[in-house]
């Protein structure tokens, strides 16, 4: 693939893309915990699934999707910089990939999707842009990709586009252009989710204003808690929160000021400030990480390094970047329970809990997408 159009996604898939998947540990909560849980509808508002276009999945890789609990996770798919041709290649590969595993994966077309793909033990697949490059300046490309299942679409990728400025532009903010009021316009219109997680303040409050619709940050942290470019301020959080968004707390080293490794109690950390400043309405999971275990063998590693060190030159890594993207005690499917777990210690409500492992996501993506 171009180095330029390395997002996050192909980096941690290209990482452990030849390790044989690492078997976990079985979780530490109770038999109770585990049914109530696996009860809720949960989804993960930005996850990569292991999906081959040319072979199913083998048994093993199977079993630990299926272990997940996951009922849906948004999936992204274009690249950083990636063409109308290249989006549309890449949405036949995973419309293959997905045809090839019926009993592990259902595509999401519509909100209705997420409660078959929970009743049926499938996981569902969200498909998603992480910026707008693929609509080669025409916002009515929204309405040609949403008719092949894209369900979210994003602005920027980290740097600016025609449609508005990214969280690490160098210069000024242009903010939210003519062009991404007309872009926004076509996703509501055509029932897209609108994304900000990779958008920078000035942009993402004009958009959200635009909007007539929810939008959702589904995978970012908040800048409170650890500031960063790809974290998010109380202002920002306020705004989304305001307009009915989401925003789902991911597991990316920017949580934490480093050097080690990020832990759970810093993810708590911005789950609860989340919570204080959105409500327990807006707050979701968003973990930007691999569905199975990240691979942390020495061969791994070196692949992880050289495309971090791609990202870098070419722009579009965020600072700070070099740790693998997962949360301590989180490196593994049932992410979501060991999540709800902490919660819970942290005596969390039952209610809130529930809301935040899927509750909040399939409520804007029901607003967003419409009917059945």
């Amino acid at each position: 693939m171009p180095r330029e159009s390395i997002t996050r996604r192909q980096v941690i898939s290209t990482a452990s893309a030849a390790m044989a998947v690492r078997p976990f540990a079985a979780s530490a909560m109770s038999g109770r915990e585990t049914r109530t849980w696996r009860d809720l509808t949960i989804i993960d508002g930005n996850l990569v699934a292991p999906l081959d276009a040319d072979r199913p999945l083998d048994d093993a890789t199977a079993a630990q999707v299926r272990s997940s609990g996951l009922s849906a996770l948004k999936m992204t798919l274009g690249g950083a910089s990636g063409s109308f041709a290249d989006a549309q290649a890449e949405i036949t590969s995973l419309d293959h990939a997905i045809g090839a595993n019926p009993r592990t994966y259902l595509k999401v077309v519509t909100a209705h999707d997420i409660e078959v793909a929970k009743r049926t033990g499938r996981v569902g697949i969200i498909f998603s842009f992480e910026t707008a490059t693929m609509l080669s300046g025409d916002p009515a490309n929204v309405g040609r990709f949403a008719e092949r299942g894209v369900r979210v679409m994003g602005l920027t990728y980290n740097r600016s586009t025609p449609f508005a400025s990214g969280v690490m532009d160098d210069s000024a903010s242009q903010g939210l252009t003519p062009l991404g009021r007309d872009a926004i316009a076509e996703m509501n219109l055509h029932q897209v989710t609108l994304d900000l997680s990779h958008t920078d303040e000035p942009s993402s409050l004009a958009a959200i204003a635009a909007s007539r619709q929810p939008a959702a940050i589904t995978h970012a942290g908040c800048s409170a808690v650890c500031p960063h470019p790809r974290n998010k301020s109380d202002r920002l959080l306020r705004a989304l929160s305001d307009r009915g968004g989401v925003i789902g707390i991911y597991e990316l080293c920017f949580i934490s000021a480093g050097p080690g490794q990020q832990t759970l109690a810093d993810y708590a950390a911005h789950m609860l400030h989340a919570l204080r400043i959105c409500g327990e309405d807006h707050v979701g999971i968003g973990s930007d990480a691999l569905l199975t275990s990240f691979d942390t063998s020495p061969a791994a590693m070196v692949e992880w390094n050289k495309d971090i060190l791609a990202r870098k030159t070419a722009g579009v890594a965020a600072p700070g970047e070099g740790r693998p993207p997962f949360v301590m005690g989180l490196n593994r499917p049932d992410r979501s329970f060991i999540i709800a777990d902490e919660l819970a210690r942290r005596r969390v409500p039952m209610r809130v809990i529930e809301k935040i492992l899927g509750g909040n996501f399939q409520r804007v993506f029901m607003e967003t997408w419409g009917g059945p």
